[in-house]
């Protein structure tokens, strides 16, 4: 009994580091007013191993979780990594002093971490 209770757990602990494994890293974002508008540079990490697994997306959200903008990324980074991709033209409703970023990729979808950005207006 002990013995199957130990191999399930061990199952288990697998089972759930595969699960983790492999989720896009946002290792930092800036963001800069331009007017109007404003444009965000994320740097992201994600082992990319080509068309299939790869980080396709970033999005900038709203602290309430509406989206802002975002960077689709239409290929696999496999030899470039940590890679920073930028986007302009992102409209940030007044009154907000800070907004979040998600990124996803083509396997797990969107990482559990985010990444806070403060707005300096």
């Amino acid at each position: 009994m002990i013995s199957r209770s130990v191999g399930m757990l061990a199952a288990l602990m697998i089972s759930t580091a595969g699960a983790l494994a492999g989720d896009v890293e946002i290792v930092g974002a800036e963001a800069q007013q331009s007017g109007e508008t404003w444009r965000f540079a994320v740097t992201l990490r994600h082992g990319d191993t080509g068309w299939d697994h790869y980080a396709d997306l970033w999005q900038v959200l709203a602290p309430d979780g509406t989206v802002l903008g975002e960077r689709v990324l239409a290929h696999p980074h496999v030899d470039e990594q940590p890679f920073t991709r930028t986007q302009s033209g992102i409209v940030i409703p007044q009154g907000l002093d800070h907004v979040v970023i998600r990124a996803r990729d083509t396997v797990h979808g969107f990482a559990p971490e985010t990444y806070r950005v403060d707005l300096n207006r």
